[in-house]
């Protein structure tokens, strides 16, 4: 039986632009959204405003202080670092588990990010990168590792905001990703632990240096 589909809310629909805003770097870091303008802006009401917020708080892509309006929080050089070092070994758990396997969900992200127009917005590319580490993650069969790697999925978007000057080109990063997938089905084990570990290192490595 096929079911309707829900129309999307007006809350759902002004956070979704305004996440795509965030991810796309349109938005920069520190600057805040006043829910008066927001709300004049989109012509939508304030409590409109308010709860479409609130769900990108929650999502860890905004942040709220006391009698502050919300805004990006800055991702350092410094945060990212630390994300890596906590990224690495659940990635690498992720390879050992996953070594010799294609993995539909990935390999279908990774033909969604090269069939992107050159004019997509940037927050398009962050969606389908994370859509293809996510379905790897989700491949080791482990609901922990999944957790885990969950909570550190805010932190990995807007990182990758800084990335978006690193990779003008998408063709690099589809390509990057190209070699990871075929590191990872085609093994053996020791190869596509280097893969991934290779793969974080030059790919987050590099932003040093942009």
């Amino acid at each position: 039986m096929t079911l309707p589909l829900r129309p999307v809310s007006t809350v759902g629909a002004l956070a979704d632009a305004l996440r795509g805003r965030v991810l796309s770097g349109e938005i920069a870091p520190g600057t805040p959204l006043p829910e008066q303008e927001i709300a004049a802006s989109y012509g939508v009401a304030r409590p409109t405003v308010r709860e479409a917020l609130a769900t990108l708080v929650h999502e860890g892509l905004l942040r709220r202080e006391r009698n502050r309006s919300a805004y990006v929080p800055e991702v350092t050089i410094a945060d990212l670092d630390d994300l890596m070092y906590v990224r690495r070994p659940l990635e690498d758990l992720m390879a050992q588990a996953v070594c010799g396997q294609r993995v539909p969900g990935a390999e279908a992200a990774l033909h969604r990010l090269a069939a992107l127009p050159a004019t997509a917005p940037w927050s398009d590319t962050v969606a389908e990168h994370m859509a293809l580490h996510q379905a790897l993650i989700e491949a080791a069969g482990s609901p922990r590792l999944e957790r885990l790697y969950g909570t550190l999925a805010a932190e990995t978007r807007l990182g990758l905001v800084r990335l978006r000057a690193v990779y003008q080109d998408r063709d690099v990063l589809v390509r990057e990703h190209r070699e990871l997938l075929d590191a990872i089905a085609e093994g053996p084990e020791e190869a596509a632990r280097a893969a991934v570990t290779a793969h974080l290192a030059h790919s987050w490595g590099s932003e040093d240096h942009s």
